[in-house]
């Protein structure tokens, strides 16, 4: 019998320095775009790759009140980048990233895309239920599968009207809470889940440019063997374990939403192989796991604002442990019950969350609009001035970054005042080359 490993002893902070480190905020490439009035980088394709073989996946979300979701995590890493790299990435051969069902709807890179296949075939448990439903509608599947096939890539918009002038026409079917989809849609949805189809790039709007999975993904990975379920469980865990660097089994699951039987077997596998350490967290009350290559910083000097939807922040639970930060998104909230406002994003300075930031970017007024700013005062070492100003830098980099030409703060928020001095004080010269 092979005994078990000892547990790694851990306290909180380092347990913390370890989870930014493993996504990324301890790297020269973010300590450099924080630089201030130091050398303005340019980014490259290369810089973007290397943030995403650390995290795995960028979660996309419709919402568009800052930006769309999948930008941010990669600015919060690296800074400003030219929003070509990601068209590049996901919409040209050979495509680095594609799109499927990981964490939630996302961008994943093709070698994870092939590891999902497991759910593209069950779709009858792991699909919701309009796709499920739209697998009876046989006629309309073929349909679609001959229209993508001949004139691919289409928007849903496209192929509906292709099919109308060929004589199919469908109802749609909503609930009064989902989209109010066509059965082409819908068919298109199901053939998007099983991975017959996929999203070329997105248009101006958004939209998914539909093809046949086969077209997009790089030869290499379309004509790979699927792998087993266990090995496909065994792949994710690992990539989550990495982009954690530690984690208990809740967040290992939860990063590709993996069920507790899928993800333990792999877990002790992976322990059993010395890729994963068992550790201890003071005060955590479950069992966690060291990935055996996590880097452990003796501090971080990290600035970064954070999208709700970005992998350090988006297991609830993980954050609260890691930071003492409650963290709940309120878009669906009504707006005389917000307590912090509609899209609110963490602000991130040095190895703690510092503040909460409602942001919108104005794109008519050309500013970047913050309804209200709120600090985390109970936080050690608490520096109202501190916090501010590297506030105040952040905003100005991001509404530079967004093509906007200046910030406009509001008055919610304990963090407003001392905001609005750091903005009114002339921002430090930035060099270039």
């Amino acid at each position: 019998m092979v005994a078990r490993p000892a547990e790694v002893q851990l306290i909180r902070a380092q347990a913390r320095r370890i989870a930014l480190a493993a996504q990324g905020f301890a790297d020269p490439a973010h300590r450099a775009r924080n630089a201030g009035a130091g050398l303005q980088r340019r980014i490259t394709l290369g810089h973007l790759g290397r943030v995403l073989d650390r995290i795995g996946l960028l979660q996309i979300d419709s919402v568009n009140v800052l930006t769309r979701a999948h930008r941010l995590p990669l600015f919060s890493r690296v800074g400003p980048y030219d929003d070509d790299l990601l068209t590049r990435a996901t919409a040209r051969r050979p495509r680095r990233l594609v799109e499927y069902w990981a964490h939630e709807a996302s961008f994943v890179p093709p070698a994870i895309h092939r590891l999902l296949r497991w759910r593209m075939q069950r779709v009858h448990e792991e699909g919701w239920g309009m796709i499920r439903r739209a697998a009876e509608n046989r006629a309309m599947l073929d349909a679609v599968r001959a229209e993508v096939d001949a004139h691919g890539p289409l928007t849903a918009v496209e192929l509906e009207r292709r099919l109308a002038e060929d004589g199919f026409t469908g109802e749609r079917q909503g609930n009064g809470y989902a989209w109010n989809w066509s059965d082409a849609k819908r068919a298109l949805e199901y053939l998007f889940f099983v991975g017959e189809v996929t999203s070329a790039g997105r248009t101006a709007q958004f939209e998914r440019r539909y093809d046949l999975t086969a077209r997009v993904l790089p030869p290499a990975v379309a004509d790979a063997p699927d792998p087993t379920p266990e090995e496909a469980f065994r792949g994710l865990v690992a990539i989550a374990a990495r982009a954690h660097g530690v984690a208990t089994e809740q967040c290992l699951r939860d990063y590709f939403r993996l069920s507790p039987a899928q993800a333990r077997p792999a877990i002790a596998e992976l322990v059993a192989a010395g890729e994963l350490l068992p550790a201890r967290i003071a005060g955590w009350s479950r069992p966690a796991y060291l990935h055996r290559d996590a880097r452990r910083p003796r501090r971080v000097d990290a600035r970064a604002l954070l999208v709700p939807f970005d992998p350090l922040v988006f297991e609830r639970t993980r954050t609260e442990a890691l930071f003492g930060f409650r963290y709940r998104i309120e878009i669906y909230v009504p707006r005389e019950k917000r307590v912090h406002g509609y899209y609110v994003l963490p602000f991130l300075l040095g190895e703690r969350l510092v503040a909460r930031v409602d942001l919108k970017a104005d794109r008519a007024a050309g500013v970047l609009r913050v309804p209200g700013a709120f600090g985390e005062r109970e936080q050690d070492g608490w520096d109202e001035e501190r916090v501010a100003a590297a506030l105040a830098a952040e905003l100005r980099l991001m509404a530079g970054w967004l093509g906007l030409e200046g910030v406009a703060v509001g008055d919610r928020g304990d963090l407003v005042p001392p905001l609005r001095r750091a903005l009114d004080a002339p921002a430090p010269a930035v060099a270039t080359r």
